[in-house]
């Protein structure tokens, strides 16, 4: 097998991994992701996750994919997930992007496809209405198979849309799980220290909740990662020349941060459609961001 980093695969997200594990068992440094949600948007693409009859089907499959994340990664390697919830027995997981449609608006969930999906099934024990807890369901089903679920990341998003709900609050945040394969793992916690607002010039450790607005994309890709969402994790995760792994890379977001902050990178998509937008998605986001860096550094 040729060289595959800076290339994304093509084709059902865990066949694609399965492939690179001839050449690159052990190697990745580490994966940043944001699944297909269960039951939020219909990408019209055959094999697709999201649109599973329950939600432990749906988890199955994403343990099934993180199984070979697991062989890929290095000893001292970490996951860093990002799920969003849905509601048993609703029209839409997330009442957001409905308005998001309606309004004529680039929807702030994972997914391109433009299709709605008629009512996320019940399954087990759910009733209608009931939060279903994917993002935990899915956490807490890989501890099971031996990850260390080492933290919950809150995403408070700043410009969340509203929702024509009564009985309950606005949904304002998702969450970002950070799992290891080991009880020791890489991470640099120095690489993303915040300013304090208590003392001048100093820095403390970074806080569990990331106060970050959504961003629109202008691709046709319904959502991508904000950049800034996966600029800590890449930064704590790996070093420059590391490779970091994307199982659904869609438009690319995560492998264009890699690329600008120095690092390898490596992805799988299932919609071959989407190759034209990361290419230029990519581009730009490595551009911008390695200029943004240049501006940072001290004069020699």
């Amino acid at each position: 097998m040729s060289n595959l980093v800076n290339t994304c695969l093509f084709g059902d997200a865990k066949q694609c991994l399965e492939s690179l594990l001839p050449k690159y068992a052990g190697k990745v440094q580490m994966c940043v992701t944001s699944p297909p949600y269960f039951g939020l948007r219909n990408y019209n693409f055959p094999g697709q996750i999201g649109l599973e009859d329950s939600v432990e089907e749906y988890v199955q499959k994403l343990v099934g994919v993180f199984d070979v994340v697991w062989e890929l990664l290095a000893s001292d390697g970490t996951l860093w997930l990002n799920l969003g919830d849905s509601y048993a027995g609703s029209k839409k997981g997330r009442s957001s992007d409905r308005l998001a449609y309606f309004y004529g608006l680039q929807a702030t969930n994972k997914g391109c496809g433009s299709g709605k999906i008629s009512k996320t099934p019940l399954s087990g024990k759910l009733k209608t209405k009931d939060l279903i807890g994917v993002p935990w369901r899915v956490a807490f089903a890989l501890q099971d198979q031996g990850w260390y679920l080492r933290q919950d990341i809150i995403w408070n998003k700043k410009n969340v849309m509203p929702e024509p709900v009564r009985d309950r609050c606005t949904r304002s945040h998702e969450y970002i799980f950070l799992l290891s394969k080991m009880k020791k793992y890489y991470f640099n916690n120095e690489a993303i220290k915040e300013p304090t607002t208590y003392i001048k010039d100093q820095k403390r450790n970074k806080r569990s909740v990331w106060t970050l607005s959504t961003q629109n994309d202008p691709t046709k890709h319904y959502a991508a990662f904000p950049p800034d969402l996966i600029t800590a994790p890449i930064l704590a995760g790996s070093k420059e020349g590391d490779i970091i792994l994307d199982p659904f890379l869609g438009s690319g977001t995560s492998a264009g941060v890699a690329a600008g902050l120095n690092r390898k990178w490596l992805g799988c998509e299932l919609n071959p459609e989407n190759k034209d937008i990361q290419t230029e998605r990519i581009l730009k986001l490595q551009t911008r961001i390695r200029k943004q860096n240049s501006r940072h550094m001290p004069a020699v």
